[in-house]
């Protein structure tokens, strides 16, 4: 698996980097750290400031990011083969981006820092620009690394199941995991005691297609390292993963590729449980 892994100075950053080796044994790990300067980013602007102390400041900054890949790479196991340190002068959510897709990355690894969702959305922040623009899987990292049991795995329809399915027996946890694959089917809210408009039928059929691909997406998922169960629960889809997260170690999701205002507007599933599961969350696309 080749893994991009952002980091920066922040305690989230290094728990990002243990909690991608708690959850797989990658063999090519790139450690990406974008070097900010904001408006300093261009030596023209500190010129023409007439900015003393520029290149000192400028090269402290890079020698700051090398640093900080080298305390990184310490963490990753000896038995991995390759190990890439990428240090610029760049946008970090954007040269994170960048790497990725340079690389052809399995998967994308960056920490959060609990910003709320209006503060991201108006201040930015690395870890939901690369969850907004990327188009590779991401694994959000809030708080303390831990080890992984118990994932739970929502699935919205067949589409999405498929592609968990695929990714989850392609890349294997680390450890023997239990999985619960979870449907949220969300009520008509039509209270019609004479059934005129034959909404019990339409209802019955959607609780059998629930159970049905919830059963059928367990069936995908045998794996030695896997032991599956399965829940259906009534309610909006993202309370409904919210809440059934808790006590869980990992949350996996599927991006359905809304962005910019849209997703902003309308949201998504997936851009909600992330900022309000308080676990790791795996976003596939």
């Amino acid at each position: 698996m080749r893994v991009v892994i952002g980091v920066d100075w922040s305690d989230q950053a290094f728990a990002a980097v243990t909690q991608t080796f708690q959850l797989y044994h990658p063999t090519d790990v790139t450690l990406v750290h974008g070097v900010n300067l904001g408006i300093l980013e261009h030596p023209f602007v500190a010129q023409a400031g007439n900015v003393q102390g520029y290149e000192d400041f400028r090269n402290a900054m890079v020698d700051s990011g090398r640093q900080l890949l080298e305390r990184a790479a310490a963490m990753i196991p000896a038995e991995v083969a390759s190990i890439r340190k990428v240090n610029e002068i760049a946008n970090p959510a954007q040269l994170i981006l960048d790497s990725a897709e340079n690389l052809s990355a399995d998967l994308v690894v960056v920490g959060v820092r609990g910003r709320s969702r209006l503060s991201e959305v108006v201040l930015g922040s690395v870890s939901h620009r690369v969850l907004m623009h990327g188009s590779r899987p991401i694994l959000i990292v809030r708080g303390a690394a831990r080890k992984v049991q118990r994932v739970l795995v929502a699935i919205e329809d067949r589409d999405d199941a498929d592609r968990i399915a695929k990714w989850l027996t392609q890349h294997p946890f680390a450890d023997p995991t239990e999985l619960c694959v979870l449907h949220a089917l969300v009520p008509i809210g039509v209270d019609d005691p004479y059934d005129a408009l034959g909404t019990q039928t339409w209802w019955d059929g959607a609780e059998r297609y629930a159970d049905e691909l919830v059963k059928s997406t367990a069936g995908k998922l045998l794996h030695p390292h896997y032991t599956v169960s399965t829940k259906v629960a009534q309610g909006n889809p993202a309370a409904v993963i919210e809440q059934e997260a808790k006590g869980m170690d990992l949350v996996v999701v599927t991006s359905h590729g809304r962005k910019g205002l849209s997703r902003f507007l309308l949201g998504s599933v997936s851009h909600a449980v992330v900022h309000h599961v308080t676990s790791p969350v795996l976003v596939l696309r």
